[in-house]
């Protein structure tokens, strides 16, 4: 007597009662586990970019505050200090020795700046790229036995 399939009827009855699952079930539950782990890899990477994009926001924004209040004041300060210094030196001297002044300040904040970004850095989801190649590692070396 043979089954629609071809195959003679199991002793045991039908394909998976006897408690080993077929390679099909396999399959099929390990591509259902794959797919559930690359989800959750997935959420995993956009809630790390989130906290990339929310630190290179608030660098970007204290670098940018920093340099609008840095003008500000100094616009003010700047007429003084020529003024003063203009009473001791040739008025262009006096705007020189300000000018410089005013460079080594921007430098200093920008440099500030810059590492702020640098904590931002790299912009990819390093924690979930290491998650997942532990995976494949691991996919592998279950395969292998």
């Amino acid at each position: 007597m043979s089954t629609l399939s071809g195959r003679p009827p199991s002793p045991d009855g039908p394909a998976g009662t006897t408690g080993q699952q077929s390679v099909g079930d396999l399959v099929k539950q390990a591509s259902e586990q794959i797919a559930e782990l690359t989800r959750q890899e997935l959420r995993l990477a956009r809630v790390e970019m989130t906290e990339k994009g929310k630190r290179a926001g608030l660098g970007g924004g204290l670098f940018g505050a920093a340099g609008i209040v840095g003008f500000l004041a100094l616009a003010a300060l700047v007429a003084t200090a020529i003024i003063a210094l203009s009473l001791v030196w040739p008025p262009w001297c006096a705007a020189l020795v300000v000018a410089l002044l005013l460079g080594a300040l921007a430098g200093l904040l920008a440099v500030l700046g810059k590492k702020e970004f640098g904590r931002a850095a790299p912009p990819v989801p390093e924690e979930a790229m290491d998650n997942v190649k532990a995976d494949v590692a691991q996919i592998k070396e279950g395969t292998r036995r």
